[in-house]
């Protein structure tokens, strides 16, 4: 009983030491974004003392200023709109592949060719299609925000499909071959049964689509270019100049774009959580 009670005080010092130096590591970063983003200009100094120094006074000025340069809430506008519509047209779309895919695949060449062929997209660089991708969204009229929304969609589809045809294989089969003695379609048994219980899933592609969205700055600039149409890390690029970057102002807005995004995974953490444990235990 002494030595199990032993080995149970017993502390693993190199794992502790590796977490103690990534939370360092993740914390080091947003401490320097946040007093970067109240101090003034006339406090930011080369030495480490003052770069690592409180701000004199606490002061909203630069987010204000922040909100005014970029436009906040036309240019938040734009990235809600463009988060929120992929997110659910991921869910919808991505879900509805991943369930015809994964329930098809055994003994079927046809539909194990076609998730290969949809997951390879995961290895084709942005840098490649970026061209190809501008002049088809101005030949079909859509180089605007329908067109970064489609981009999207079809962009998240291979690693949503490969994770949404992971999880079925955690839903017993029996399920839906009941729902189908009652007389349910495919279809009513999909919507009825299966994708009430991918909601863990579902909520994990939200938040890998929705970061993914939210912070891409690429797309948005090469697509919607010229259009005024600017979302959040567009509307940032205007800190950056040839003669250099307001790094105060850039960081208080870099913080104000980081609290929705922020909320919305705290509110789908439980669930994320979830997903992970049942995609973990077969």
């Amino acid at each position: 009983m002494h030595k199990t009670n032993k080995a149970a005080r017993t502390v693993n010092w190199p794992i502790t030491i590796l977490l103690i130096i990534g939370c360092v590591t993740i914390f080091f970063p947003l401490y320097m974004a946040v007093i970067i983003a109240f101090k003034q200009p006339s406090e930011m100094t080369n030495d480490i003392a003052g770069a690592l120094a409180l701000p004199a006074s606490w002061s909203l000025s630069n987010f204000a200023e922040a909100m005014r340069v970029t436009d906040f809430w036309h240019s938040l506008g734009n990235s809600l709109l463009l988060t929120v519509t992929t997110v659910v047209l991921s869910i919808v779309i991505h879900g509805l592949g991943g369930y015809a895919i994964g329930r098809s695949m055994k003994g079927s060449k046809f539909y194990n060719f076609a998730y290969l062929y949809i997951v390879s997209g995961m290895f084709v660089p942005f840098a490649i299609l970026m061209m190809p991708l501008v002049k088809q969204t101005a030949q079909m009229g859509i180089a605007n925000r329908v067109g970064v929304i489609l981009c999207y969609t079809v962009f998240f589809m291979p690693l949503n499909l490969m994770l949404y045809r992971g999880y079925l294989t955690n839903i017993p089969l029996a399920l839906e071959e009941a729902a189908r003695v009652d007389g349910a379609t495919t279809w009513k048994t999909y919507w009825s049964i299966v994708f009430p219980i991918m909601k863990p899933m579902h909520a994990t592609v939200a938040v890998l689509t929705a970061m993914s969205t939210w912070n891409d700055v690429m797309t948005p600039l090469v697509i919607m270019s010229g259009t005024g149409q600017n979302t959040l890390p567009l509307a940032q690029l205007n800190f950056q100049t040839q003669f250099g970057t307001n790094y105060n102002l850039a960081f208080a807005s870099y913080l104000l774009a980081l609290i929705p995004i922020l909320l919305f995974y705290i509110v789908c953490q439980k669930q994320i959580l979830n997903g992970v444990v049942n995609g973990a235990v077969k």
